[in-house]
């Protein structure tokens, strides 16, 4: 579905975090820690969270005038499996619970954003620095 507005927007988001978050809620620390290829359930979520960082940092960093680094700084999108490796070693540490955590506040913050934002902000131009049409 494609929406067109912010309260149809909102209203997406959450539905869809709550399935996540319903899904997530049942799995215990032992099976967030299995995955394939390296990549484990935890990582997984603790991916979706920073993406949520990436494009805060994104739009501020445009609304302020600077350049916008995508994905991140010393990344091309071409790279993706590298910044991706480099995350989870980043996010190694963090346990199920802080991942999840992270999850959370990181969903919080989006539903704020959205929220402060008018339908022509977040629908009527590109946002700036994104170097597109």
């Amino acid at each position: 579905m494609a929406c067109t507005n912010k309260s149809c927007l909102i209203a997406l988001a959450e539905k869809d975090f709550a399935k996540l978050r319903k899904l997530i809620g049942t799995i215990d620390p032992e099976t967030a820690a299995l995955g394939t290829d390296g990549v484990t359930i935890k990582d997984v979520i603790g991916h979706r969270a920073h993406w949520l960082d990436l494009f805060f940092g994104w739009h501020t960093d445009g609304a302020m005038g600077k350049k916008v680094f995508f994905p991140a700084k010393g990344y091309k999108w071409n790279d993706l499996k590298r910044y991706n490796a480099d995350l989870r070693a980043r996010q190694a540490d963090l346990d199920w619970s802080a991942v999840c955590d992270l999850l959370e506040d990181r969903h919080a913050q989006l539903i704020a954003f959205l929220t402060d934002h008018s339908d022509t902000d977040l629908y009527s131009a590109p946002m700036k620095g994104a170097n597109n049409a």
